[in-house]
């Protein structure tokens, strides 16, 4: 009698058919990881923030200068931001609070010139009034629901405010 080699046809299938339940059930999952990772970017980001604008503060403090309205605080040798209450303000258009978050965070940010422009760069940042301005990520708008919006200090015992929006990155 011959020894059989390999496997059978009916073998095969089975094997077939298995991997390719596993794949329908897998791969939603790798599907949203995209979403998922950009959410956490933001959340990353926000914190990044909140942190920058605490040490703002704090060199504010220093200086005496955490109940002023409108001043320049050194955050570096050389490297000034204009705060509001000792906390990064919302300036009184996109190129200065585009340069404020660039000094305060060492990340580079892309000026949006309006609320539907589309970021090209990592990030985009926009000037939305005296007192918001929003960071969006690549790809996004300012109106979209994957966000940072950042509500400056409206006085000095009320601190600025940082919300990430994520619910649709």
């Amino acid at each position: 009698m011959k020894k059989q080699n390999g496997f059978t046809l009916i073998e095969l299938v089975v094997v077939i058919i298995i991997l390719g339940i596993l794949a329908v059930t897998a791969a939603p999952k790798f599907i949203n990881l995209q979403s998922d990772a950009r959410a956490s970017t933001v959340e990353g980001v926000k914190a990044a923030l909140q942190g920058a604008n605490s040490l703002v503060y704090s060199k504010a403090a220093i200086a005496g200068k955490e109940k002023d309205q409108g001043a320049s605080i050194t955050i570096a040798t050389g490297v000034a931001v204009t705060t509001d209450y000792g906390y990064l303000d919302s300036a009184t258009d996109t190129a200065t609070v585009k340069t404020n978050l660039e000094k305060a965070m060492d990340m580079t940010f892309e000026a949006l010139s309006a609320a539907d422009s589309v970021t090209a760069q990592d990030w985009g940042v926009l000037y939305s009034s005296e007192t918001k301005f929003i960071i969006v990520p690549k790809g996004k708008k300012s109106t979209d629901a994957c966000r940072i919006d950042y509500t400056t200090a409206g006085n000095a015992s009320t601190p600025a405010v940082v919300t990430a929006v994520t619910t649709d990155c």
